[in-house]
């Protein structure tokens, strides 16, 4: 039970808004839950509306239930654990692990993996017991993915993710093998995304509506015979808005799809031949995305410091750059 007296200050303001202010360990929305579900009482009065008015005086009580079991089961998946406190776990996702249960990933994802490392460290996001999400992974994208633990830490970091590192600290960098190389050394793309018309299961660059896309993308190396266009580049792309396959979708966009990519670059899919082997036959094998997603930068949602996590390529990334190398 959690008990707050409205202030001076506080009189004829809205009792969400109030409860949050005093509150900081649970979102507005989840005191709105509260308030709604019959746990929030002012003096000896239930109330059930959030936009209920306070006065000066009024002793405010909330009566937390324990957080209910989450749906999807835990698993014991291992992980490669690079962070763990209360507050947050951040973790390096291998290429092929799903992030979230959802239609055809029923379990072995993520999270049933954190459900099952975490345990009884999990208060709780909106009641249930369960990891927050804040970002995610493609599933055959490989990286950084930090998630909270409990309400505050899981506003403290979506507030960071809104803003893209405008105002605060929170970087994210991604290297990706893409088929040949754009003619400038760096550049950025500023293109809407959307559902595709054609097919709702990929994302599409439109002129009009669709979510506002930037990406700020390095060519990092190049490869292929020196005395030709390059055939293949290594590209650092930094994200300033994070969208469904956005780094996907515009590099393909920008005419130099991601390596492995089958949804987005499957015109290029005979490029391999241009190679000498051993290159050819890895680039034909390479049966997933190059895309990894080696840094992320945020700030700690509690402490306040800057937290800063880099990973090198997987092995089979850094096998296939090492032939694109000898090549």
């Amino acid at each position: 039970m959690a008990f707050t007296t409205v202030g001076a200050q506080e009189a004829g303001k809205r009792l969400d808004a109030v409860l949050a202010a005093h509150l900081s360990d649970f979102s507005r929305n989840r005191l709105q839950a509260l308030i709604r579900a019959g746990h929030v009482h002012v003096g000896d009065r239930k109330i059930v509306e959030p936009k209920h008015r306070v006065n000066e005086g009024d002793l405010l009580s909330v009566e937390v239930p324990e957080p209910e079991a989450a749906e999807p089961l835990p698993q014991n998946i291992p992980l490669n654990i690079l962070y763990e406190d209360s507050e947050v776990i951040v973790v390096n996702k291998p290429a092929g692990l799903v992030v979230h249960p959802g239609a055809g990933n029923p379990d072995g994802t993520l999270v049933n993996a954190l459900l099952h490392h975490c345990g009884e460290s999990l208060s709780g996001i909106g009641g249930v017991k369960r990891p927050g999400i804040v970002h995610r992974l493609d599933k055959d994208t490989s990286g950084v993915l930090v998630v909270a633990k409990n309400d505050a830490a899981h506003q403290g970091l979506a507030a960071q993710f809104a803003d893209h590192g405008r105002t605060g600290p929170l970087e994210r960098a991604y290297k990706a093998l893409v088929w040949g190389a754009p003619m400038a050394a760096q550049g950025t793309i500023n293109a809407n995304l959307a559902r595709s018309l054609a097919n709702r299961q990929k994302i599409a660059v439109v002129k009009t509506a669709g979510r506002v896309a930037i990406t700020h993308w390095k060519v990092l190396e190049r490869f292929g015979p020196q005395d030709t266009d390059s055939l293949a580049s290594l590209v650092e792309c930094r994200l300033e808005t994070g969208r469904t396959h956005q780094i996907r979708v515009h590099m393909a966009h920008l005419g130099h799809p991601l390596i492995g990519d089958m949804d987005y670059g499957a015109g290029f899919k005979t490029r391999h031949n241009r190679f000498e082997e051993p290159a050819r036959s890895a680039l034909a094998g390479f049966s997933r995305q190059a895309l990894h997603a080696g840094l992320l930068v945020f700030e700690h949602p509690r402490t306040g410091k800057v937290m800063r996590f880099e990973t090198p390529v997987p092995e089979d990334f850094a096998t296939l750059l090492s032939l694109l190398r000898a090549a």
